[in-house]
């Protein structure tokens, strides 16, 4: 697969950005499943955030019966151990790099960038921030898990051993269930990572509420830092 640059949706702050926040959607959506939020996350009028919400490319997905599919990698079973075709995400993350990069590139520096995701978005945000080589200002990690089950990723860099990880699960989770967040959040706080971990009453989907409770966490990382 070629490492073209990832096309997105791209909302910018009304002052001049100084901070970003990449945010990668689930398996079948597209960026535009999660560009609205921007304005539910309840942050100051005059933030200087901009938002990237790339498309997955297409590919066939072996669990939905070889079904076509924006995807950020192929699923080929329900196995937690063996849900994530490594080869597909190792692909995706070169094209989150890249798109870090040129963010990087236009001036804004990589402590100002979080990267977040939800479900296989969650899961590529986890395994791109833990192995990065640049600091990020935080990693969001929305009803998701690691591709590798209760282990986290090999080549981790120590970079961001001491940057602000989030996680958020479902508590009626019937696609990623919740024990399978869990398991990663005990892998990561077993390693010494600072995670925070946090349930709501939903399936796999996100809540109002919960967007401001992210919204404060942003505020947190890129405005009030």
């Amino acid at each position: 697969m070629s490492q073209a640059q990832l096309e997105a949706i791209v909302v910018e702050p009304k002052v001049p950005a100084t901070a970003c926040v990449i945010w990668l959607h689930g398996l079948g959506d597209s960026g535009a499943g999660f560009a609205p939020v921007v304005p539910a996350l309840g942050l100051p009028t005059d933030h200087a955030i901009r938002f990237i919400f790339p498309h997955a490319p297409e590919q066939a997905v072996t669990i939905n019966g070889g079904f076509v599919m924006r995807s950020w990698y192929d699923i080929k079973s329900m196995d937690l151990h063996d849900r994530a075709d490594i080869d597909g995400v190792l692909a995706s993350e070169a094209r989150v790099k890249a798109l870090i990069k040129a963010q990087m590139e236009s001036g804004i520096a990589s402590e100002n960038i979080i990267l977040a995701g939800f479900s296989q978005g969650g899961v590529m945000s986890l395994f791109t921030g833990l192995r990065l080589q640049n600091k990020l200002a935080g990693i969001m990690a929305l009803s998701c898990y690691l591709p590798s089950g209760d282990k986290l990723p090999e080549q981790l860099s120590e970079v961001n051993k001491g940057t602000p990880i989030l996680q958020h699960h479902g508590e009626q989770d019937d696609v990623v269930p919740m024990f399978a967040g869990k398991m990663a959040h005990d892998a990561l706080l077993g390693a010494g990572y600072k995670s925070v971990w946090q349930t709501y009453p939903m399936p796999h989907s996100v809540l109002p509420n919960q967007l401001i409770d992210i919204g404060c966490w942003i505020s947190q990382r890129l405005i009030n830092h």
